[in-house]
């Protein structure tokens, strides 16, 4: 009977790994591109279809991927101004790329 009982209460789907959320996220016509997204995207989805309020408080912070592409962004500019010999604005990019990759690592 606990067996029972323990399959039909669900896990939060904040609680839930990537693969199990995948599994229902199968299961669900309406969601596409399930293998391509990662656990927030997955959460996301599957609260939208059930019609579950996204209750959870929004980060100020940007999303991982948008952090990944100041990073590249930045090393581009910090190698132009390598080439240019300019000492000031390769240690302002190096700097300001350290803090983007410590936010990448809290945020993951």
């Amino acid at each position: 009977m606990s067996k029972k009982k323990k399959e039909e209460k669900e896990k939060p789907l904040d609680k839930m790994t990537v693969k199990e959320l995948r599994e229902i996220a199968l299961g669900i016509p309406e969601i596409s591109g399930v293998h391509g997204k990662n656990k927030f995207e997955l959460v996301a989805a599957i609260k939208k279809v059930r019609g579950i309020a996204d209750d959870s408080p929004k980060k100020a912070d940007s999303s991982l991927r948008e952090l990944k592409k100041k990073v590249r962004d930045l090393k581009k500019k910090q190698a132009a101004a390598l080439e240019a010999k300019d000492a000031k604005k390769t240690g302002i990019y190096r700097k300001r790329i350290s803090r983007l990759k410590k936010k990448t690592r809290r945020s993951a």
